[in-house]
C-alpha cells in the first residue's frame, strides 16, 4: 500500500505523542470543536464526481508569539477529503509519522520541547463519526517511525485530519524562519482553501500571492498588537505537475517569509527584505531596497596576504588570465587543502583535530564570504567588477524577488571578455554558475573606488548552448566466439554542466586534491603532522581509507552500469574503471573516464544460424510520454540546453554480415532539438554515431509537439535491433 506521509515539506517537524494534555484538548477544539464551520460538509461539485478525491476543506495556520524572551511557533494543517474511487481509499489507508520533535529554533531547552498532535476522523455516507484514537493504534517501527492503518475505509467515506505543531523556543534577540513557498493546487481539487496567518509586534512578515493567486486579507482584531490575516480561494482545480516544469513560475501560489527582532538595532542587522514596520506585510522588493540591504555588506574585505603571495614573479597577458589564475588558486588555498582534514576528522584517522595543523587559515564556506573575499582581490588589484543579485529561474523572475534566502550571488568581472566566479565547491570553475541562472534578468551592484556599493542596474546573464553541455560515450563492442557476453570498452567524455554531477559522483579526495598540491606547490596534511611515526600511522590510516571508498565506489558503479543498460546484477562481469582526465581548471574542458567489463546473455538472441542484436538500447534509456502526458498545458522548464552523443562501434564477428541498417539511420532536427542518428560498416566494424539535442532550457508549451518528434525518435531508436547474418 502507499503510505500518506505527514511530515510535509513546508512543515518539516516529527510526531510526539502526548496523552490527553491541554495542549492537546485546544488543538482538537481548534479544528473539530463548536465553531467547526465544515462540520457537516459532505457535498461535492458534479463537475468533480469522476476524480479520484476531492478535497471538501483544506485549511493552513501559521501563528507567530511571544512572551518575555518565549518565542511561540504554531503551524497546522487540516483535510476534508472524499475518496471517490479505490485508489484514494489506498492512498489515505494508511499514514506514517516520526515520535520524536526537537526544536532546532533559538536557545531550545529541555523544558521547551515541541509538541505535536495529530487526529482522523472518519465520516461514513450515513453521517456516522468514527474518531481514530491515534496513540492506541499507532505502531511504532524500529526506526522509532510509526505507523497506523485505517480500518474499514471504503469509497464514499470523508477523512478529515489535522496536524497541529506547538514549538516553543527562547530567542532574546533575533530568528529568521523557514521561508513558505507553495502553490494552491495540488493533485486533487479543492472545494474550499483557507490560509490564516497570525503574529504580533516583533514579527515582520514578507508575504506575495503570485500568478493570480488571491491576497492576503487583513482581519481586524481588537488588540491593538495583535494582527491576523486570510488569504481564500474556493474551486481549486487539481494540478497536474509534469516533467519538466517549475510550477511557482507559472502557478498560484504564495512565497512568505517571517523574521523576529525585539528592537530596531536588530531589525538592522537582519539579512532580508523587512517592511517598515511590523503592521506592514511587504509583498514587493525595489532596486533601492536591496542596494540598501547589500551596500555595506559586500564591502571588499578578507585577508589576501596568501594570494598576493601566489602573484610574485608571475606575469599575466591580460586581468583576465589574472583573475582566473587567482580563483583556482583560491579554491585550492581556501577549500581543497582543507579536504583531507574534513576526511581525517570524519574517519578519526588523527587522535587530535587536523585543523591544528594548518595554524590560523581562511576557509571561505558560503556565497557572501567568497563575494567580500574575492571583491578584495580585485579592488586592489584595481580590477572592475560588478556584483551580481540574482534567483533561480524557478524561483520566478528577480523582479518579484521577495525573500533574501532565494538570491544568488556572482562576481561579475569586467575584463575585455566578461568573466563571472561563483563561490567554490572542489571542482567548480570560473565562468561557470548554477545552470538555473543562466539567461536571467538580474542586478547589478556596481562598487564606488572604496568598495562601497553605490549603483544599481538592471542586466542579463549569457547562456549556453546545447553543444557547452555535451556527454558523449564510446563503446567498443566485441562479442565472443559463442555470442553469450558482450566485452565493452566504454570510454565518456563530459564537458559544461554535463560534467558537474559526475565529477562529485565519480571522484573522491584523492583523485584530485594531490593535483592541487603538485601544481600550487602547497604541502598534504601529513607532510604537516609532526614527527616522523605519526605521519607514517597517519599515511597507512589514509590508504586504507581510500581503498576502503574505492572499493565502495567501485561496487556502486557497476551498479550504475547495470541501471543504464537495465540489466541484472549478476549480468555484468569483470568491471574496472578508471579517472583520465578531471577536467577541473576550464568549464570547457572534458572531464574523461573509462570502463570496461563483460555484459552476459543479454542485447543478443539466437534466431535459426543468425543472431539478433539490440543494438539500440546501448544509447541507454530514453525519455518515454506517456500516453496521457502527450497533451500538455505548461510551459516547458530545463535545467540547461544539452546534448547526448553516442559512438558505438561494434566488431563484427567473422563469418557474419549485418542487416538492418536502415532503421538506423534518422534525422528529426527542428527548432527545440533532434535526434540524428547515422550507421555504416568500414571493413569488419559497424559504426553508429547518435546526437540528441536539447536546444534550449525554456520551450513554450505551443512547442511540445516539436520536442515529441525528437524525444519519441530517440526512443525508437532505442528498440532498434540489427541482424547478425551468417554468411554462406
Amino acid at each position: 500500500m502507499k503510505f500518506k506521509i505527514l511530515i510535509l515539506a513546508i512543515f518539516g517537524f516529527v510526531f510526539m505523542a502526548n496523552a490527553q494534555s491541554k495542549d492537546e484538548l485546544e488543538a482538537k477544539e481548534f479544528f473539530w470543536g463548536k465553531n467547526d464551520k465544515y462540520k457537516n460538509a459532505n457535498e461535492i461539485p458534479d463537475k468533480w464526481k469522476n476524480e479520484s478525491a476531492v478535497v471538501i476543506y483544506k485549511n493552513i495556520n501559521y501563528d507567530y508569539h511571544k512572551f518575555g524572551k518565549r518565542v511561540t511557533y504554531k503551524n497546522s494543517i487540516r483535510k476534508r477529503i472524499k475518496l471517490l474511487d479505490k485508489n484514494a481509499v489506498e492512498e489515505f489507508s494508511k499514514f506514517s509519522f516520526k515520535n520524536r520533535f526537537r526544536s532546532t529554533k533559538g536557545a531550545y531547552t529541555w523544558r521547551s520541547k515541541g509538541k505535536i498532535f495529530f487526529g482522523i476522523k472518519i465520516i461514513k455516507p450515513n453521517g456516522k463519526e468514527i474518531v481514530v484514537d491515534v496513540d492506541k493504534e499507532a505502531i511504532e517501527q524500529d526506526n522509532g517511525e510509526k505507523k497506523i492503518a485505517i480500518a474499514n475505509l471504503e469509497v464514499g467515506d470523508i477523512i478529515d485530519y489535522y496536524y497541529y505543531s506547538l514549538e516553543p523556543f527562547k530567542s532574546a534577540y533575533v530568528y529568521t524562519f523557514e521561508p513558505v513557498e507553495q502553490t494552491l493546487s495540488a493533485e486533487y481539487p479543492i472545494l474550499n482553501f483557507k490560509l490564516y496567518l497570525e503574529t504580533e509586534n516583533d514579527f515582520f512578515i514578507n508575504f506575495r500571492s503570485i500568478n493570480g493567486a488571491p491576497k492576503l486579507k487583513e482581519i481586524k482584531t481588537e488588540k491593538r498588537n495583535f494582527r491576523k490575516y486570510i488569504l481564500e480561494e474556493k474551486d481549486i482545480e487539481k494540478r497536474d505537475f509534469p516533467r519538466w516544469f517549475y510550477p511557482l513560475a507559472e502557478v498560484p501560489a504564495i512565497k512568505m517569509q517571517v523574521y523576529f527582532a525585539r528592537s530596531g538595532k536588530f531589525e538592522n542587522q537582519a539579512m532580508a527584505f523587512l517592511p517598515e514596520n511590523e503592521k506592514i506585510i511587504k509583498s514587493t522588493v525595489s532596486q533601492n531596497e536591496i542596494l540598501d540591504l547589500y551596500d555595506t555588506r559586500f564591502r571588499p574585505t578578507g585577508r589576501i596576504g596568501d594570494v598576493n603571495d601566489f602573484l610574485k614573479g608571475k606575469t599575466f597577458h591580460s586581468n583576465a588570465e589574472k583573475v582566473t589564475a587567482v580563483y583556482y588558486y583560491m579554491r585550492h588555498y581556501y577549500l581543497t587543502r582543507f579536504i583531507e582534514a574534513m576526511i581525517a576528522d570524519k574517519t578519526n584517522i588523527t587522535k587530535y583535530s587536523p585543523y591544528e595543523n594548518y595554524g590560523y587559515p581562511v576557509f571561505i564556506q558560503n556565497q557572501k564570504q567568497f563575494v567580500r573575499h574575492f571583491t578584495r582581490f580585485l579592488s586592489r588589484n584595481k580590477i572592475p567588477y560588478d556584483i551580481v543579485v540574482a534567483t533561480k529561474r524557478y524561483n520566478g523572475n528577480i523582479k518579484d524577488l521577495l525573500i533574501e534566502s532565494n538570491v544568488d550571488l556572482v562576481v561579475r568581472v569586467n575584463t575585455k571578455n566578461k568573466l563571472y566566479a561563483s563561490f567554490f565547491s572542489p571542482h567548480t570553475n570560473i565562468n561557470e554558475m548554477s545552470p538555473y541562472l543562466e539567461g536571467t534578468d538580474v542586478y547589478l551592484l556596481s562598487p564606488s573606488k572604496y568598495g562601497k556599493l553605490v549603483g544599481i542596474k538592471g542586466g542579463k546573464l549569457p547562456s549556453s548552448t546545447y553543444k557547452d553541455n555535451l556527454s558523449f560515450k564510446e563503446y567498443a563492442l566485441k562479442l565472443n566466439d559463442d555470442f553469450s557476453e558482450i566485452n565493452l570498452d566504454i570510454k565518456t567524455k563530459l564537458k559544461g554542466f554535463s560534467k558537474v554531477d559526475e565529477q562529485y559522483d565519480r571522484m573522491i579526495f584523492s583523485d584530485y586534491v594531490y593535483q592541487d598540491y603538485k601544481k600550487y606547490d602547497t604541502k598534504d596534511l601529513i607532510s604537516l603532522i609532526k614527527g616522523k611515526k605519526n605521519r607514517q600511522q597517519t599515511k597507512e590510516k589514509f590508504a586504507a581509507v581510500i581503498k576502503k571508498i574505492k572499493d565502495k565506489q567501485k561496487k556502486y558503479f557497476k551498479e550504475q552500469a547495470e541501471a543504464e543498460l537495465t540489466v541484472g546484477e549478476d549480468d555484468i562481469d569483470a568491471y574496472s574503471y578508471k579517472i583520465e582526465k578531471t577536467g577541473r581548471y576550464k568549464f570547457a574542458d572534458n572531464f574523461v573516464y573509462s570502463e570496461s567489463y563483460k555484459l552476459k546473455n543479454h542485447y543478443i538472441k539466437k534466431a535459426g544460424p543468425n543472431y539478433i542484436l539490440e543494438i539500440g538500447k546501448f544509447i541507454g534509456g530514453q525519455v518515454k510520454i506517456k500516453d496521457k502526458n502527450r497533451e500538455r498545458d505548461a510551459n516547458i522548464y530545463m535545467t540547461n540546453p544539452r546534448s547526448y552523443d553516442y559512438k558505438i562501434i561494434l566488431e563484427i564477428p567473422e563469418g557474419y554480415k549485418v542487416v538492418g541498417l536502415d532503421k538506423l539511420n534518422k534525422n528529426v532536427d527542428n527548432t527545440t532539438g533532434a535526434f540524428i542518428s547515422t550507421a555504416k560498416v568500414v571493413e569488419n566494424k559497424l559504426i553508429i554515431e547518435t546526437s540528441k539535442q536539447y536546444k534550449h532550457n525554456f520551450e513554450p508549451k505551443e512547442n511540445w509537439n516539436l520536442m515529441l518528434a525528437f524525444l519519441d525518435e530517440a526512443n525508437q531508436f532505442y528498440n532498434e535491433k540489427v541482424l547478425l547474418k551468417k554468411v554462406k
